[in-house]
């Protein structure tokens, strides 16, 4: 016996894991996610080199009592002397165990959180820097939840809205609305037509406003603007009125299984589309991310740049610190030069290429940061992650997935090009070229097809080749929009580009440029039809003229959302001409306007009627394409910049019925100084565009059409 077991301890030496840790998962599976594992491991294969060391001993002794000893001394031995030998390596061993497991950290997911899972005193949260000393306990977790819960429960609705700026209460209504057996709606936008959106598109039960979805939020929303059945998570936390129990009961049972957590993701589109998720998924992937990494992040503390709202920040900004035991910061990191604050200190940072573009170009050395990086929501350039390391000291760690598969991918661009996929995902290449994924996160047992193009290689890992939506076809020609992006950043010249294909009599491309510094000092001044002459020609060493864009637009920066990425479907309202009426997202309408004409000055201004002074460059978009031998100001450009200004300052979404006594009397052309005139009265708009002295009008009339007020945050 002694020998049996002497070879299959020594084995799993040689082919881990070692038998004694194979022994602990049999009793507690948690250990194969706990952040601590390595230091398990590491203290099972002592413990498993003991008792080999015990089995030789062992065997030693009674081959000697057979061959040796006497009858006595072989009973005695092996009856009894053995055995006590084997009992006081056992308690000994749980004695020592009890110990050294005080000092490792074991993953504790909202599934399995009890009253008494913490001590009151762990900290969960800070606030500021960790130095402040504005901290957010276990005690406090119990307590919040347990008023959130009681609001919570007295309402029949069994979905609800969650929206939260500060992560701590996002964590409080989270759990509390799991625990109330609700389904939890995640939306980071939360204007009034999107949220209206949402409800027409998937609920049919809310067919008034009483039957209104109740809305959870920690969001200051200005006056009269309320969604209905609001309920404030601050007001709600200081009412000492409502009695809390929760730190001596037990919590309410969460079922992975039985969560609905409904997210909205408008792709590329900006359209919402409901992606309905268990929390089930959600641990798991915390637990994976855990076991491989845990023990590098287990003694920091996190913060975050990215909204909550979406996967990649519910999954690593609240639910990994919360099971790991790490502490969070409350608020999220805004901009790159906060990150100062929390120097000295050993970070965890969640972010996005787009935060690291800007951290990068503050050129501070951020290195006593300690930060351990996790960046997802794109594809990150090398040189921006080498950029990185150089000031933070850290080479990102990019985690590629999306929301309907959850993290499946991790890369260091250190180390190549290559994504490896997690250890509990298998990936293929479909017909038609694309990343299939299968993975516990994925329900459908077929997978899910990515709209990546992919090539397989060794070690269950790949290479991303762009996008399949991202090829096009203009004149026969298959171009990929990526290619040419790619082509525009090796300039040198740009910083971001976003290519999209467009169609109206002929089908062709446009891009978006955004300079750097020095596509900045090259570019400016010039007229944009030598801007436009000169990426014509760039391109055209490289591809066919045919797919060469044939409009463009030159940026401050890319309209993008919260996760940094690029919205199409305001990309293409960048090369809309300007009909009378249409209106691009709030974040750009003033971005874009300032593109095409230069920062105007209020001259006088009234409730009804406003004086502007401005010109039009000639870098303008509104020259692009119209009278390219003699630039002119289009009168339908003159339009468009009249109503612009007319819904900006007058607080107005416009649409123009009618056009009626216009008349366009002097031509204008690039940089000409320019004074607008304009009035409301009733439905009608009355302007004229004149020279500053008065002697010359370029254009004057009256707009007849039909507005009404736009929302604040809209405006």
């Amino acid at each position: 016996m002694n020998l049996v077991f002497l070879i299959t301890f020594c084995t799993t030496l040689f082919q881990p894991p070692s038998m004694i840790f194979r022994f602990a998962v049999l009793l507690n599976r948690s250990i194969l996610y706990s952040p601590g594992k390595k230091r398990i491991v590491s203290y099972c294969c002592t413990v498993t080199v003991i008792w080999i060391q015990f089995f030789i001993f062992n065997g030693i002794m009674a081959g000697w009592t057979i061959f040796f000893g006497s009858d006595f001394m072989w009973s005695l031995y092996n009856g009894g002397i053995s055995y006590i030998i084997m009992g006081t390596l056992f308690i000994g061993e749980l004695i020592v165990r009890k110990i050294i497991q005080k000092n490792i950290p074991m993953a504790i997911p909202l599934t399995k959180i009890k009253a008494k899972s913490r001590k009151p005193s762990d900290v969960l949260c800070y606030e500021g820097a960790w130095l402040d000393g504005k901290y957010k306990t276990w005690r406090d977790f119990l307590e919040g939840t347990a008023k959130l819960r009681q609001l919570i429960q007295k309402n029949d609705s069994k979905r609800w809205f969650l929206y939260c700026e500060d992560c701590w209460h996002f964590l409080l209504a989270f759990t509390s609305l799991l625990q109330s057996k609700k389904e939890i709606l995640l939306s980071a936008n939360i204007s009034p037509a999107y949220i209206e959106e949402i409800c027409n598109s998937n609920f049919s039960d809310v067919v008034s406003p009483e039957h209104a979805i109740p809305f959870l939020s920690d969001h200051v929303f200005p006056e009269n603007t309320e969604p209905k059945n609001f309920f404030n998570i601050p007001d709600v936390l200081e009412n000492n009125d409502i009695e809390t129990d929760a730190i001596n009961t037990e919590l309410p049972q969460i079922n992975g299984e039985e969560t609905s957590i409904v997210m909205f993701t408008s792709g590329s589109t900006g359209k919402p589309k409901a992606v309905k998720q268990r929390l089930t998924e959600f641990e798991n992937d915390n637990l994976f991310v855990l076991s491989k990494w845990g023990e590098e992040i287990i003694d920091r503390r996190l913060c975050s740049t990215v909204s909550q709202h979406h996967i990649y920040g519910l999954l690593y900004s609240i639910l990994l610190p919360f099971t790991a035991g790490l502490s969070f910061r409350s608020k999220r990191i805004e901009v790159p030069e906060e990150l100062k604050k929390l120097s000295g200190e050993k970070n965890i940072v969640i972010t996005v290429p787009a935060f690291l573009k800007r951290a990068i170009q503050i050129e501070t050395n951020l290195k006593d940061l300690s930060a351990w990086i996790f960046c997802s929501g794109g594809v990150l350039d090398r040189d921006i992650a080498q950029k990185t390391y150089e000031i933070f000291g850290f080479w990102p760690l990019e985690v590629y997935g999306s929301t309907e598969t959850s993290g499946i991918a991790w890369r260091q661009t250190e180390k190549g090009p290559e994504w490896t996929a997690f250890d509990n995902a298998s990936i293929s290449i479909g017909e038609d070229g694309c990343l299939v994924i299968r993975s516990p996160y994925i329900k459908d047992p077929m997978g899910f097809e990515t709209k990546d193009l992919a090539e397989i290689l060794e070690g269950n890992r790949f290479l991303l080749k762009g996008r399949s939506d991202s090829v096009v076809k203009i004149e026969e020609k298959r171009i990929s929009l990526l290619e040419v992006e790619e082509r525009i950043l090796q300039s040198g010249l740009a910083e971001s580009a976003c290519v999209i294909a467009l169609e109206d009599r002929r089908q062709y491309l446009a891009a978006a440029i955004v300079f750097n510094s020095r596509g900045k000092e090259k570019f400016d001044s010039l007229d944009k039809i030598i801007i436009n002459k000169f990426w014509q020609e760039y391109l055209a060493q490289f591809i066919e003229n045919q797919v060469i864009p044939k409009k463009w637009r030159y940026l401050e920066a890319l309209p993008a959302n919260s996760q940094g990425k690029i919205i199409m479907e305001d990309v293409k309202n960048l090369f809309t001409d300007g009909s009378a009426g249409h209106r691009l997202s709030p974040q750009i309408e003033s971005g874009f306007l300032q593109e095409k004409v230069s920062k105007e000055k209020i001259v006088e201004q009234t409730e009804n009627s406003i004086t502007l002074e401005f010109s039009v460059p000639g870098t303008s978009p509104y020259f692009d394409g119209h009278f390219p031998d003699f630039s002119i100001l289009p009168a339908v450009a003159q339009i468009e910049i009249i109503i612009r200004f007319a819904s900006k300052y007058f607080g107005l979404d416009i649409t123009v019925s009618e056009i009626k006594r216009v008349k366009f009397t002097n031509i204008i052309q690039p940089s000409a100084p320019l004074v607008l005139n304009l009035d409301k009265k009733e439905n009608n708009i009355s302007f004229k565009i004149q020279n500053p002295k008065g002697n010359i009008i370029y254009s004057k009339g009256i707009i007849a059409g039909f507005y009404e007020l736009l929302a604040k945050e809209n405006m």
